[in-house]
This record gives structure tokens, C-alpha cells and sequence, in this order.
């Protein structure tokens, strides 16, 4: 088996971590965080006037026509560049769903404008006292035009700004029987009547959304797919988006423990440079083993998804080491730099909090492992090849 990258997949990281290096520094981050609009324009036009916005929507749309590991390897320049850029969110939540399960309709009505104008897209997963996106309470009601939608949705990304926002419901059964709800993903305007959104921020300055949905009219154009098989493409955007959250994690990690190793190398103490002490050599030996536990389990996921191969115990994999190791890693690089690194003059604290916000996004440690558990006891789940 071949484990390199293509030569088009390195020329579309070295662009993304070209455009990146360009574009983000710790000044211009700092600038973006006090004026509490996180997201970077400029930022963002240089992205998509590199159609990296739109590489994962098909070239007959104007894409670049990538994939999975396309993107995931531009998710982790973004993170270790920690850029405040909703590239997830659009490339990993937004089109590939519905380029996946999309009719030819909404394919043009809402990947056009990623590639034309740099448009943004986002999904709703996140409820607040459910960690299950693919069981929403969120509701849907039957009506002659198509459906309503009632409840609320939390911390959903650039909700404000998105074009599309792909939201989950439980479609009632319209008998009123007791039976088990189905599911359905809309595409929902952030603009539309009956839908309210108030502004969150997440520990690292990201703008989120919490919606309330108080009637809110979809018609059946906005149902992608179909209500048989709403509860899969789910659990289809939420794999997929574990193993994006892993890049990014990756990526924090990567440049985290980069930036401790090239303090250490400067800073003295005592008469002598800090690296050269055992202790702080081994903390970081312990920080390198994560972070290759990382590498490895993201890329036997990504593979498998890729594949088209069952992956829910590979994924969970993943997600998790990107949880716990990444977390040790960022904590490792706060600790080694000592009292500098509570400084927010300082970069290194940027981090230390996009990996406290990448560790619980879609599910922490804990809910991730008790989910492997429940499938490695599931016949239906079990990992084969």
C-alpha cells in the first residue's frame, strides 16, 4: 500500500499552507479577536480566489473537484495556522453533503455561490442537552407546502454568515402514533422568517449561533435527500466532520509543539538552554508519541471513510486521540513555556485554546470512547475489512 500523498494533494497543501503562512500572524489574529469579528475577510477571499473554498464541490459546478483527504490535509495547515476561516464548516459540513445527497437544483443554488463569491456554508448539529446530531429534537411538522420547524439548535458556526445552513430535525409520524421519529436535513437561509439567531463565541473568538426556530416554512426543495434516509447523511456529515476536527487538531499540535521546541532551544536558565534539561526533553518526547498517535489514527480513518469501508470504530479513533493527546500536547507547550505562555501578547496561548475548543467539538473524550465501546459490542458495527 501506498501511504504518500499524490503530487496534486501536496501542490493543494503547500497553496493552503502558502496562502496561510501569507496571512496569518499573531498581529493580525490579535486584530481580528479584539474586534470581535472573528472571521478574516481577506483571509477568505485569498482562499477562495484559490477556489480552496470550493474544493470539495465537482468541477461541473466550477470546483476543484477534491475530496476527503483533499481537505483534510488543508484543514491541518488551517489549523496549525489556527485561521480564523470557516473552512470546515464549508468545505467538510456544507458542500460535500450536499454534493453527496443534493439534487441538481440545490447543487446550483448553493454551491454556485461558494464558487463564485466565496459564499459560506455551515450545518447545525449541536443541541443543547442531546449529544446525539443524528436522534435532533428539533422538530418537524408536516404542512400542505412542506414542513415547519420548531426548537433550537446551539453553537452552530458562522450561522450569521452562511448562505445555507443544513439542519437535522425529527420528522413526527404524521399518524400521531408513538413510533420512532423519522429524520431529515433542510437547507435553511440564516434569513428566514421565523428564525432567530443569537450571536455565541467560542473560546477561541470563533462567532457562533444559537437558533430558534419558531415556525420556520421549509418547502420540499429544502429537504436533502430524503426523510428515509435524513438519520445516515448525519452520521455521514458527522464522520466526516470528526475527521476534519482531527486535522485541525492535528494541525494546532504540530505547530504548538514546533513553537515550544524553538523556545526551548533559545531560552536559558540557570546557564543553560531548557531543551538541554532531561525533563523538559522527555515532556516533549511524551507530546512527540501523541502527536504521531494522531497522524496515525486520523489517516487510517481518513483511508477507510475514503474507501468507502465501515469506519465508525476508526473514526471514534481518531476524534479521540485528537481530543486527549491533542489536549496533552497544547497543555505540554503551555507549561514548557512557563509564565510567558499566559501572556495573550505571546502566540502561544492561541493553541493552547483552539485545542480546548477543537477537544469537545462533536464530542469529548469520554462520549467518543463509550461510543467506540458500543460499537466494538455491535455485530452491526464491528470493523471488518
Amino acid at each position: 500500500m501506498d501511504f504518500a500523498i499524490t503530487e496534486d494533494q501536496q501542490l493543494v497543501q503547500e497553496l493552503a499552507a502558502q496562502i496561510f503562512g501569507d496571512c496569518c500572524n499573531h498581529e493580525r489574529s490579535r486584530k481580528h479577536e479584539d474586534s470581535g469579528d472573528w472571521l478574516d475577510e481577506d483571509l477568505w477571499r485569498d482562499l477562495a480566489a484559490a477556489n480552496l473554498t470550493a474544493l470539495t464541490i465537482a468541477e461541473a459546478v466550477g470546483g476543484s473537484g477534491f475530496g476527503l483527504i483533499e481537505a483534510v490535509l488543508v484543514l491541518q495547515e488551517a489549523g496549525r495556522a489556527c485561521a480564523p476561516a470557516p473552512l470546515l464548516e464549508t468545505l467538510v459540513m456544507g458542500a460535500m453533503p450536499i454534493a453527496e445527497f443534493g439534487s441538481d437544483e440545490q447543487r446550483k443554488r448553493w454551491l454556485a455561490p461558494v464558487v463564485d463569491s466565496g459564499g459560506i456554508l455551515t450545518a447545525a448539529l449541536n443541541e443543547t442537552g442531546n449529544s446525539d446530531p443524528t436522534r435532533p429534537r428539533l422538530r418537524a411538522t408536516r404542512t400542505e407546502a412542506g414542513w415547519r420547524l420548531d426548537g433550537e439548535k446551539t453553537c452552530v458556526p458562522a450561522a450569521a454568515k452562511a448562505a445555507c445552513i443544513l439542519v437535522p430535525a425529527s420528522i413526527e409520524p404524521s399518524d400521531g402514533s408513538k413510533g420512532e421519529a423519522k429524520v431529515a436535513v433542510f437547507l435553511v437561509p440564516p434569513d428566514s422568517p421565523g428564525l432567530v439567531i443569537q450571536e455565541q463565541k467560542a473560546i477561541n473568538w470563533q462567532l457562533q449561533g444559537m437558533l430558534e426556530f419558531s415556525g420556520v416554512e421549509v418547502t420540499r426543495d429544502g429537504l436533502l435527500g430524503d426523510e428515509d434516509s435524513g438519520a445516515s447523511i448525519v452520521d455521514w456529515i458527522l464522520q466526516r466532520t470528526r475527521l476534519g476536527i482531527a486535522a485541525m487538531m492535528l494541525g494546532v499540535g504540530e505547530e504548538g509543539l514546533k513553537r515550544t521546541a524553538a523556545y526551548l532551544s533559545d531560552r536559558k536558565q540557570f546557564g543553560r538552554q531548557i531543551g538541554s534539561f532531561q525533563a523538559v526533553q522527555m515532556r516533549c518526547a511524551d507530546a512527540y508519541v501523541d502527536l504521531e498517535g494522531m497522524r496515525s489514527t486520523l489517516w487510517q480513518a481518513v483511508w477507510r471513510v475514503d474507501a468507502n469501508l465501515r469506519a465508525g470504530t476508526e473514526v471514534g479513533a481518531a476524534k479521540w486521540w485528537a481530543s486527549r493527546a491533542g489536549d496533552r500536547i497544547v497543555h505540554s507547550a503551555q507549561h514548557l513555556h512557563a509564565g510567558i505562555g499566559s501572556d495573550v501578547d505571546y502566540p502561544i496561548h492561541r493553541y493552547f485554546l483552539w485545542a480546548q475548543q477543537l477537544k469537545n467539538l462533536l464530542g469529548g473524550p469520554t462520549q467518543v470512547l463509550a461510543e467506540i465501546g458500543a460499537m466494538l459490542v455491535s455485530d452491526e458495527h464491528r470493523p471488518t475489512l
